[in-house]
């Protein structure tokens, strides 16, 4: 039969396989062709580690943005919106005070007189409101007007 259905190791020197290197076939450094009229502005941004690196202008990204410079003139010690409340306030109290010191000032006059002050007042009434005729000693001219109005009533007449 078949006497070779075994393997059998190698009965001598193994021969070692020594591969030809591929560097004639390895590709050289890629040639882009873009013809003249289809070339696209290239821009250089940084890369992640800060190099510079061309990019197509339309794939680029976005200019940042110049920030707006700041406003450092020196700022009031209160605002100005404060200041207008806090005079209307002190306005406002100024007010009230006045008020409140004139209404008090009248209402002690008030509470002053005396009672001499109110006899006087009295007096002063009560001679306004007598008749011309007792001042002068009853030679006055009163006229006195009678009228005597007389109706009747005539039922079935």
């Amino acid at each position: 039969m078949n006497e070779r259905l075994t393997h059998d190791p190698a009965k001598g020197a193994v021969a070692v396989h020594h591969p030809q290197p591929l560097d004639l076939y390895t590709p050289g450094p890629a040639m882009t062709v873009a013809p003249y009229g289809e070339r696209q502005p290239v821009v250089w941004v940084p890369d992640a580690y800060g190099r510079m690196v061309p990019m197509p202008k339309h794939l680029a990204p976005a200019p940042i943005a110049p920030s707006e410079p700041r406003d450092l003139t020196p700022m009031p010690l209160l605002d100005p919106i404060a200041q207008r409340f806090m005079g209307a306030g002190l306005g406002g109290g100024a007010l009230a005070a006045g008020v409140g010191y004139g209404v008090g000032e009248v209402i002690s006059a008030a509470a002053g007189i005396s009672g001499g002050a109110l006899v006087w007042v009295a007096v002063i009434v009560v001679a306004l409101r007598t008749p011309a005729r007792a001042i002068s000693g009853g030679k006055g001219g009163t006229v006195n007007i009678r009228k005597a109005v007389i109706k009747r009533n005539h039922f079935y007449s």
